[in-house]
């Protein structure tokens, strides 16, 4: 590891602040004995020496690191080799924090308490594990009673099992304010946890598709042909065109062609939910919530620089563009930002070259 650690650290004591702050610090490594063997825990404990007003639990320790959940039997090697030595350290819920990382986590077993009458003792320790699970959720983030992936992971490994009680595990978890129908599965855990599977089964299991009725067909053969019809009248859009200006990429969900695309762009500009979700799945079930995460991807790229947004996805490049006026108005801003899908941009690149 290198020398010295930067450390940007929260602060909040619900008895004395009106505000959360920050605090930062430099731990020089070369100073503490077997650093290799250093764990995060040992990190926030250094950090505590150097100010004893920074509190943090002892037990159910998990935490932010640069946006990550983590918990303190972390190695900082590891911390250090993926993240750096620029650190800012959060609780791992800030609008529940009572007194710096310590939060009030009375919502963890709430959420259980929605599938205890279906549950055993050995389903209530399993459940125990899903804890950093439960506050990693990318949701969360966006709705605050949001009823965490924990629990639905839970009930999908109940239902899995043979219950006779699926029927009431179902509605258990899906007709609170906000949760299994809210669910768009990805999650901020340093080590990541895929369950994107059990959400999806879960949601089939609770929604199965249904037929098509003869109006239903009727009304979809009546748009498609007003679709036609009104596009020979229009005009063809106005090509977007990226040269000299500032251009992002978003290939959300599709991974492995990141570092080959950026090295086609020649005014680069990264922003932090490059590869995050912006509610393509939840459009039919929970649109305002859609809308919600995609006005947040587009203005994370605007706010960075972008004037120009490559998208990856055919299917998530539409949702942007024919919902856009909604994503506006759900966000409150206006959202300056030209999009262009990866084939057209390699299009472009191609004519260009030529």
């Amino acid at each position: 590891m290198q020398p010295i650690l930067e450390i940007k650290a929260f602060f909040f004591n619900a008895e004395t602040d009106y505000l959360p702050y920050y605090k930062q610090f430099s731990i020089d490594l070369e100073d503490i004995d077997s650093v290799e063997k250093m764990t995060t825990k040992d990190l926030l404990a250094l950090i505590q020496e150097q100010n004893e007003n920074f509190t943090y639990p002892e037990e159910n320790l998990v935490f932010k690191i640069n946006g990550l959940v983590i918990d303190g039997d972390q190695s900082m090697s590891e911390v250090v080799e993926r993240l750096g030595t620029s650190l800012q350290i959060d609780p791992v819920n800030s609008y529940r924090s009572s007194n710096g990382l310590i939060i009030d986590d009375s919502d963890f077993m709430k959420s259980y308490e929605l599938l205890a009458p279906f549950t055993s003792d050995e389903d209530l320790e399993y459940y125990k594990t899903l804890y950093a699970l439960h506050y990693a959720s990318e949701t969360e983030n966006f709705d605050r009673t949001y009823i965490g992936d924990a629990v639905l992971v839970l009930a999908h490994k109940l239902i899995s099992a043979g219950t006779e009680q699926k029927e009431a595990i179902l509605e258990a978890i899906t007709f609170p304010y906000s949760s299994l129908l809210d669910c768009e599965y990805e999650n901020n855990l340093f080590h990541a946890q895929n369950h994107t599977a059990a959400i999806e089964e879960l949601k089939q299991m609770a929604k199965p598709p249904k037929e098509p009725s003869f109006m239903d067909t009727l009304a979809t053969r009546l748009a498609k042909k007003k679709d036609t019809f009104l596009k020979k009248d229009e005009a063809a859009p106005m090509a977007v065109t990226v040269e000299g200006k500032q251009v992002a990429y978003y290939p959300g969900a599709v991974t492995g062609k990141t570092d080959s695309m950026h090295q086609k762009i020649e005014n680069l500009v990264l922003f932090s939910r490059a590869n995050k979700l912006s509610g393509l799945s939840l459009l039919t079930d929970n649109a305002q919530l859609a809308y919600k995460k995609a006005a947040t991807t587009l203005l994370d790229a605007l706010d960075s620089g972008a004037q120009v947004l490559i998208v990856e996805e055919q299917d998530v490049f539409d949702m942007f563009k024919n919902h856009f006026t909604a994503i506006e108005k759900t966000i409150g801003r206006d959202i300056d930002l030209e999009l262009i899908t990866t084939e057209d941009f390699i299009a472009q690149t191609h004519t260009v070259e030529a």
